[in-house]
């Protein structure tokens, strides 16, 4: 059969909404329901304007940043630098903050700010879920895994078992806040500058592959600087031969492979 075309440089003539790029029976759709269900009264309970300041810069609307917790929290993203690559990257996040772009800083900061409201909330979100019938998402919050829909859908809570599944939440709470308490992790990989650029890019990375085929030997590539090496160290450790480019340490493992 013939093979589709790939064009990662395709342009729309008319493009879609995006509210089209989100299906209709996304998760997502039922967090921003959630979460524009809630009146001014419990805004301000949680001591939020909605109509913010007159003057100074445009600040991110509390629905945004709540939003995106919210979603984090039921879907297992639970650490704010994976939340701010999300929102660049994901279509459901980008579909909920309207195409925003929240910084990790920023979320973390409005999280800390209203800590006890978004205790209460996420806690009001699972129990919203498993009312609505959406046990499969419910149980993927405080799992953090997938379950899939014909499964858990069966499923069902009395009192006991709902008292069971908010304890679970109280821990999946915890796990949040020590995640991003404790400098919340590395930030997600990204390309270094000198790489950013399609032509660039592509050249180094075919350079690199050509020396890879040319030297069997040769298990390990820098793109940064080709003529970095692997030079044994204590410990059977291996230094980096780029010397002041770089301090990296790689260990070999028992068949004689570097990481």
């Amino acid at each position: 059969m013939p093979l589709r075309p790939v064009n990662r440089e395709q342009s729309w003539l008319l493009p879609p909404s995006l509210d089209e790029l989100l299906p209709q029976d996304h998760p997502a759709r039922f967090v921003a329901e959630f979460v524009d269900g809630l009146d001014r009264a419990m805004w301000a309970e949680m001591g939020i304007d909605l109509d913010g300041e007159p003057l100074g810069a445009p600040a991110y609307h509390p629905r945004v940043l709540l939003s995106v917790w919210l979603y984090g929290f039921m879907t297992g993203v639970r650490s704010s630098r994976k939340l701010e690559a999300a929102c660049r990257d994901q279509i459901s996040y980008l579909w909920l903050t309207g195409w925003q772009h929240p910084d990790h800083n920023t979320l973390w900061r409005f999280y800390q700010v209203h800590r006890g409201a978004m205790r209460g909330l996420m806690k009001y979100t699972v129990r919203t879920a498993v009312e609505l019938g959406l046990t499969d998402l419910a149980i993927q919050a405080v799992d953090g895994t997938k379950v899939a829909a014909n499964a858990a859908g069966d499923q069902t809570y009395d009192a006991v078992g709902l008292g069971r599944l908010l304890e679970r939440v109280e821990g999946a709470i915890a796990e949040l806040e020590a995640q991003n308490e404790e400098g919340d992790g590395a930030p997600p990989p990204r390309l270094p500058e000198e790489l950013t650029r399609a032509q660039r890019l592509r050249k180094r990375v075919r350079a690199a592959m050509d020396r890879m085929a040319e030297n069997s030997r040769l298990r390990r590539v820098n793109l940064t600087d080709e003529d970095a090496q692997l030079m044994k160290g204590r410990n059977a450790d291996y230094r980096c031969r780029c010397g002041e480019h770089c301090s990296r340490f790689w260990t070999v493992d028992p068949h004689g492979r570097a990481s």
